[in-house]
């Protein structure tokens, strides 16, 4: 397994071994041994979601307030740019942003470290994506979010007019979030 940090600290790509027989593939996408010796902290990832998308679905960018989630992020069916923001006020890399292709295909997977924000759009239209995250749902009224366009960030997205739920159109700009808004720090 090969781990590529990225200029998100915390924030790592991670490109699995396919081990390919007549049988099929095989890949390991997680181990917690091998993500704390590159430096990163135990992780015990409590609730799994899958998301399906069309092609030019972008969904975030998300976070949750009061209890921030670290992600591990894979594509199971399809492609999609996927993109970790850090919003961590203390961090060194706070108002930056990483990306990566994940597909079914290259077995990639994307570490984000709880209190950086989240989103991805899809390139096909049959998106399965996965993320395991290191806590549960908390409820509405801990999701928060930025938009997708937002300029502070400036991320380049491979659509210009992306589908984003009813939701997603209303998040603030960065600019207009206020401290409650995102009270977390690198150090969590």
């Amino acid at each position: 397994m090969e781990y590529q940090e990225t200029h998100i600290p915390g924030a790592v790509l991670i490109k699995p071994v396919r081990r390919l027989d007549q049988r099929g593939s095989f890949r390991e996408v997680f181990n917690e041994d091998r993500l704390r010796d590159i430096g990163l902290p135990p992780v015990a990832f409590r609730q799994m979601n899958v998301s399906e998308s069309r092609k030019g679905v972008l969904r975030g960018l998300h976070f949750q307030k009061l209890r921030p989630q670290a992600k591990l992020v894979t594509v199971l069916r399809g492609v999609a740019v996927d993109v970790v923001a850090d919003i961590r006020r203390d961090s060194q890399a706070f108002g930056r942003y990483a990306k990566a292709t994940l597909s079914a295909e290259n077995g990639h997977a994307l570490f984000i470290p709880a209190g950086c924000a989240h989103g991805f759009v899809s390139l096909t239209d049959d998106l399965l994506f996965c993320y395991l995250c290191d806590d549960t749902y908390s409820g509405p009224d801990d999701q928060g979010g930025i938009r997708w366009d937002d300029p502070f960030f400036s991320i380049y997205w491979p659509f210009t007019n992306p589908l984003v739920s009813e939701k997603d159109a209303l998040l603030p700009w960065t600019a207009n979030l206020r401290p409650e808004d995102y009270p977390f720090t690198a150090s969590r």
